[in-house]
């Protein structure tokens, strides 16, 4: 089950990222890891930086998928986020947290899903 999981992931998030360069947004990374945690997708468009979380599910049976992006996990994202601008030489004007919901293969994206 775990396998599959990590699968579906994978494919919601290539899904993203197709979707996100459909927009016109450049992808500037993808699965992004430090030591405190990860973001799936760093994105760019019209110089604001976008950090998104992607979660898929088959359904929505039990709940939609963005409501698995708590406040600990948003937490845990806007640290990661912190620590990728000090590392960053990126030239930006803003940035905002995202979260995409991949629902049996149907996008639904939130932007400014939550704040810092």
């Amino acid at each position: 089950m775990k396998v599959f999981n990590k699968i579906k992931g994978n494919i919601g998030e290539f899904n993203a990222c197709q979707y996100l360069k459909n927009k016109k947004y450049k992808i500037i990374e993808t699965n992004y890891r430090n030591n405190i945690g990860e973001i799936d997708i760093i994105a760019m468009k019209d110089k604001c930086l976008v950090f998104v979380e992607v979660k898929s599910r088959q359904t929505c049976q039990f709940g939609r998928p963005s409501e698995a992006v708590d406040r600990r996990k948003q937490r845990k994202i806007v640290l990661t986020a912190e620590s990728f601008l000090k590392n960053s030489k990126l030239n930006y004007d803003g940035c905002r947290f995202d979260v995409i919901e991949v629902v049996d293969n149907e996008i639904n994206h939130i932007e400014n899903a939550f704040y810092s």
